[in-house]
């Protein structure tokens, strides 16, 4: 099958295209004849060679597939080869094929093609173990989402609306602010021309945010203490701008606040299994039913997965980046 390497740590020169082996599903897998991948900024981290796949996962890059299964390994109950699926991967989606545990993957929602399905399980599974799981996120609750118009940003922007809760987000333009009202964000904050501690300050009467999500750290970590309220959470899923280097703890401690974080890679398959089955229940209705839908900005052919990378990088999409392997899936 065709797969994209990583060479080498470095650039996005150093994805390249090669030939591999068609992975086997073991006990309880499929093997999907993947026809789109979403790119992640994990994918970056791993070509960059500072976010490594966990033990026994494939070195291949990727984390998220849909497509058709074309083989099920021993003991599968619950789907079978024919059916059409997107899947979260522990790595090997920038593949033709990919073997993934059968209750990692999720039926793709009536509506949804092939390019929408993939852009589906990493962002979803993402947001909901830390907004709603972690974070606790309820209706009636401000929550203010960093990096509004990236994959996980549009993602919470219409968890947390659908779900009843105030959203303010940050964006780079006056352009990926118009975006993040468009999506269903009460307000979004222009941080390259405004202070999103003092905008969230008048925007909640000085009460402050309940929750944060927070692709960013650095020295957001510091403001997003002042910016929360009371008792407030915060959710850490990304350090783009590196660690908080000097950091106050006084306010963390006078306002209670929560501080976690994690990462979703490395999870067993049990335990992502659990995050598949609560978003199955509570957030593919909403899909089928097309009150929220995931936002597409660009597609590139997985050959083109290099170019796909520089996009991310630069900051200039809304919403997801998907690969197509240009694979043939039955009707």
């Amino acid at each position: 099958m065709l797969a994209i390497e990583i060479q080498h740590p470095g650039g996005p020169e150093v994805l390249r295209p090669a030939f591999h082996p068609v992975p086997q599903p073991g006990p309880g897998e499929i093997l999907i004849k993947v026809a789109t991948v979403g790119v992640n900024r994990p994918d970056i981290l791993q070509r960059r060679g500072l976010y490594p796949p966990p033990p026994g996962a494939s070195e291949i890059p990727g984390l998220e597939v849909a497509g058709e299964i074309v083989e099920s390994g021993e003991g599968t109950i619950r789907f079978r080869p024919g059916e059409k699926v997107c899947a979260l991967v522990a790595g090997g989606g920038y593949a033709e094929y990919c073997a993934v545990h059968e209750s990692n993957a999720l039926p793709i929602p009536s509506g949804l093609g092939m390019i929408e399905a993939a852009a589906l399980p990493e962002t979803f599974f993402t947001v909901w173990t830390n907004l709603f799981q972690r974070g606790k996120l309820k209706s009636g609750e401000t929550v203010l989402i960093h990096g509004g118009t990236s994959g996980i940003g549009t993602t919470a922007t219409m968890l947390a609306k659908a779900f009843g809760a105030l959203v303010l987000t940050t964006a780079g333009s006056e352009e990926k602010c118009r975006a993040c009202v468009a999506l269903g964000a009460d307000f979004a904050i222009n941080y390259r021309t405004q202070d999103f501690v003092e905008e969230v300050r008048k925007f909640t009467d000085g009460k402050g945010v309940d929750v944060i999500l927070d692709v960013v750290a650095g020295d957001y970590v510091a403001r997003n203490y002042k910016a929360a309220a009371l008792n407030g959470r915060i959710l850490q899923v990304g350090i783009q701008n590196g660690p908080a280097m000097e950091l106050n703890l006084m306010p963390m401690l006078a306002k209670r606040l929560t501080h976690t974080g994690s990462t979703l890679r490395s999870r067993t398959v049990p335990e992502k299994a659990q995050i598949a089955q609560e978003l199955e229940q509570q957030v593919w209705p909403l899909l089928h039913e097309g009150k929220i839908k995931p936002q597409i900005f660009k597609t590139f052919r997985l050959e083109e997965a290099a170019e796909a990378h520089v996009l991310m990088e630069s900051g200039a999409h809304i919403g997801k980046i998907v690969l197509m392997t240009g694979a043939t899936i039955s009707a």
